[in-house]
């Protein structure tokens, strides 16, 4: 899909991180004027070199927590740390970014009169308990627990978002986002592709919490923009939330098992105790992204896991 944006101005927060970073590679090359707003807490100004001198692109060091004063047609809100070794750092931070961050980029699209698309996740579903998940789900969350920070600052997120809709007429677009990897991802984020792919490579165990049987789903960051950008230009009568990730199911062995393959790795497996909280299934249904977006992901795992690996292997060695 190819958008037409010359004529755009487009703001993403938290552009300089793994998926804000591909999301404007997209944008810059479609002719939009992209603004980037990023204060770098596990974004880098490295993932936006190519766009640093382009004439359609600005970078921004700036907090959502804060206000912001811009003039844009489109928000594309990604700010947020989204692994639990980032998140569960600074919770209050996380709770905040979340939730002042979204009051603060609403606020924005109030004044100027901005569509702006909010980047959920699957975590708004907690350890859910029906499966696969649908977006009719309300969750089954921990209020209180160690990853309340970020899956409850999440959902109060969307409920700011249809308030202000409701309330102020905003045109708001919401996205659910499952498990999404790829080149870009931090080295010590703590998730599980990062993880087995440089223990992998570092011929270290692969650590498996539990007993492996916990199953995930893995989205190739490429297919998941794409579906960010078609659900941006969707009609304004269409808000979400909408679910978006890769419906096939692996289970934690089976990705340590296919990891190990691809990197030609000797490392044996290392189980330890599941973590708190810690879901034991996701998959998306993701009809309503297939009927109204006209997606879903076409990457396989392997295919996806082949330049993730070529990715952190390149940066392992420049570590050396």
């Amino acid at each position: 899909m190819t958008r037409s944006l010359s004529a755009k101005r487009v703001l993403v927060t938290g552009g300089a991180g793994f998926l804000g970073s591909h999301l404007v590679d997209r944008l810059v090359k479609s002719g939009a004027d992209v603004l980037v707003v990023d204060n770098y807490f596990t974004g880098s100004k490295r993932n936006l070199e190519p766009h640093l001198q382009a004439p359609n692109f600005e970078l921004v060091r700036h907090d959502v927590t804060f206000p912001l004063y811009v003039e844009v047609d489109e928000i594309f809100n990604l700010a947020c740390p989204a692994s639990p070794i980032h998140y569960q750092h600074d919770p209050v931070q996380t709770t905040k970014t979340s939730v002042h961050g979204a009051i603060n980029m609403l606020g924005l699209a109030k004044r100027v009169g901005a569509k702006i698309l909010q980047a959920s996740t699957s975590e708004v579903y907690g350890d859910p308990s029906i499966h696969p998940q649908v977006e009719s789900y309300w969750g089954n969350v921990n209020p209180i627990g160690t990853r309340s920070c970020y899956d409850e600052g999440k959902r109060c997120a969307e409920t700011l978002f249809f308030d202000y809709q409701r309330q102020h007429g905003l045109e708001i677009k919401i996205a659910r986002i499952f498990n999404t990897y790829g080149p870009r991802m931090q080295p010590n984020d703590g998730r599980v592709v990062s993880n087995f792919v440089i223990q992998a490579l570092q011929g270290n165990p692969i650590t498996i919490y539990g007993d492996g049987s916990q199953t995930r789903s893995f989205c190739f960051v490429n297919d998941l923009i794409e579906a960010l950008l078609r659900l941006m230009d969707t009609p304004e009568d269409f808000t979400g939330p909408v679910n978006l990730g890769n419906p096939t199911e692996f289970t934690m062995l089976e990705l340590a098992e296919l990891v190990i393959n691809l990197t030609s790795s000797k490392s044996s497996l290392e189980f330890k105790p599941l973590p708190e909280d810690d879901p034991k299934q996701r998959k998306p249904d993701i009809t309503l992204a297939n009927d109204v977006l006209d997606w879903r992901p076409t990457t396989s795992l392997a295919e996806g896991l082949a330049p993730t690996i070529d990715f952190f292997d390149k940066l392992l060695k420049t570590q050396r």
